[in-house]
């Protein structure tokens, strides 16, 4: 059985068409006429079928990717009447040393698997990134050459979210790097190829035939199409990522999404109506239409432009780029700014009683961890969002539709050394309150060591920005878009208050509801903002 290069046939157009679907997978046994890919041009989608019958060994592009014709497609053991997969192997070795023609089956055998896993490539891919569009490759973790183990951490992504790390799903030698510093990549698309870890390390033999193998395998390294790869071989992980069309953020022709670049559109915006949701000319189009209609004030300010200043003339000054997660987080800030209309509630609640049995419970129990005033603020809001539910909802695009959530998910803003970082904590309803203050800590830490991953950023109804630990009372926090509210939490301070009687010292908590002004009222954040503040004066409240 030997390998062969199927290519990109004749399409009839010199212009690059995209790859839209691949059907196949490493390992599959096609058909003649069996649909390999499916490509789309700005005139028609086209399948290519295998030219004939056999065994898909390798593929060469990926979802997304352009080709032209003559362009390498799949790699396929085509069915020979006469093929055998054992001589096939061993081929290369018989050339050299024909006087082992005879040799006992045990020797011969002994030498079949070190060409065939020698050629074993496969693709380590972005993982799934879930809503975030697209993430920018920041930071190599590993160099060509390098033995890298499972879970080893190979390369640092940044999205407008969050820097994480991504790790190996396998084990194995870095040959090649498939993405750039500073590209951006989106799920399923490959970051680098590895070298299988039994092709990494040469297979197990007698003295004299350990240096052919590798030479061997040296010869063959360049891609000429002619790869043998055993068909017990394991299919990698990543290579199902590669074949899912979910990975393909967006579906479209080369001639719309022209056009999208022309008009300044983010492609990812627009909902698509075509065959397997393909965004269209006429999508393009109605997206654009209303985006003008209804909602002018998200295309500016109106206000003029700042002028540029040349401040080294007053003085020494020296630059420094923002990062990435920084420039996207002020733009997501900005984009809130202008386009909701926030008011802020400000209020307090006493906590001078919650605090002492906070302080007692952590001195009296070293079960778990200990518990924080943050704690106690999580459990409140997330009660006050189901005593609220407009709280828990979000404006569709629309402007007319309230989307309600039947969950009760919490976002806490973490301050890191590279920006500003908010882990959501899941169903707090339905967690005790030491179980809320274990996780909050985990996921401050995975925060500041770049460890979150994209799932632990998403889904958040609510959010809540403390700042008491670093000091300052009443503050206005910015909607963290599409929540419809956030609350501003400073630091607690002994202040006089009458009892009816006289004036005695309590521990009074700054509090600052910051709300979207076309789903909740003012009368509404009044209530929501009265009902957490006396939740954290008596926690037995949340009984009732």
């Amino acid at each position: 059985m030997s390998n062969e290069l199927v290519l990109v046939p004749d399409l009839g157009n010199s212009d690059p068409v995209d790859v839209i679907e691949i059907a196949v997978q490493v390992g599959d046994v096609v058909a003649q006429e069996d649909t390999l890919v499916v490509v789309e041009s700005d005139k028609a989608t086209v399948e290519i079928p295998a030219p004939r019958a056999g065994t898909i060994t390798a593929i060469k592009v990926e979802l997304g990717s352009q080709i032209r014709t003559d362009d390498p497609l799949v790699e396929m053991a085509a069915e020979g009447e006469d093929a055998q997969p054992g001589p096939a192997a061993a081929a290369p070795a018989a050339e050299e040393q024909p006087e082992e023609s005879a040799a006992p089956a045990a020797k011969q055998a002994s030498a079949e698997p070190t060409p065939a896993v020698a050629e074993e490539e496969i693709s380590l891919v972005v993982p799934e990134l879930g809503d975030i569009d697209g993430a920018v490759l920041i930071e190599w973790l590993v160099q060509e050459g390098d033995h890298i183990e499972v879970d080893d951490l190979v390369a640092v992504l940044e999205s407008d979210k969050a820097s994480f790390e991504v790790p190996a799903e396998q084990a194995g030698k870095v040959v090649a790097f498939t993405a750039e510093l500073g590209q951006s990549v989106n799920s399923g698309q490959a970051l680098l190829t590895l070298l299988s870890e039994s092709a990494a390390t040469p297979a197990a033999a007698p003295p004299a035939e350990e240096e052919p193998a590798p030479k061997e395998a040296a010869a063959r390294t360049p891609s000429t199409g002619q790869k043998s790869t055993p068909s017990t071989a394991p299919l990698p992980s990543t290579t199902a990522q590669l074949t899912s069309a979910s990975d393909v953020a967006v579906f479209a022709g080369p001639a719309v999404r022209r056009l999208a670049r022309e008009m300044g559109v983010d492609l990812s915006q627009v909902p698509g109506t075509g065959v397997k949701g393909r965004v269209t000319k006429d999508d393009l189009k109605a997206h654009v239409k209303k985006a003008l209609t209804t909602a002018p004030a998200a295309t500016g300010t109106g206000a003029p432009a700042l002028p540029e200043i040349d401040f080294s003339q007053f003085g020494t000054v020296r630059e420094e780029e923002e990062s990435r997660l920084r420039q996207l987080a002020a733009e997501n800030l900005h984009r809130s700014w202008l386009t909701i209309p926030a008011v802020t509630h400000q209020d307090e609640a006493d906590v001078t009683a919650l605090e002492q049995f906070r302080r007692a419970e952590n001195k009296r129990s070293d079960e778990g961890a200990n518990l924080t005033l943050l704690a106690f603020l999580l459990k409140a809001c997330a009660e006050g969002l189901k005593r609220f539910p407009r709280f828990n909802s979000s404006l569709a695009n629309d402007g007319k539709t309230l989307v309600f959530k039947e969950y009760v998910h919490i976002g806490i803003a973490v301050d890191t050394d590279y920006g500003l970082v908010v882990p959501v904590l899941r169903d707090v309803d339905k967690k005790g309150l030491r179980d809320i203050a274990a996780e909050v800590v985990e996921l401050a830490t995975k925060a500041r060591d770049k460890k979150l991953s994209p799932a632990e950023m998403q889904g958040g109804c609510f959010t809540i920005s403390s700042l008491g630990g670093i000091g300052g009372g009443y503050f206005t926090p910015i909607i963290n878009w599409p929540e419809v509210a956030i609350l501003g939490v400073g630091r607690s301070k002994k202040q006089p208050e009458w009892n009816g009687e006289e004036f005695v010292p309590r521990d009074m908590l700054p509090l600052a509801l910051t709300y979207d002004h076309r789903v909740v009222n003012g009368a509404d954040a009044a209530r929501f903002s009265r009902y957490v503040a006396e939740a954290l004066e008596d926690m037995r409240r949340l009984l009732l």
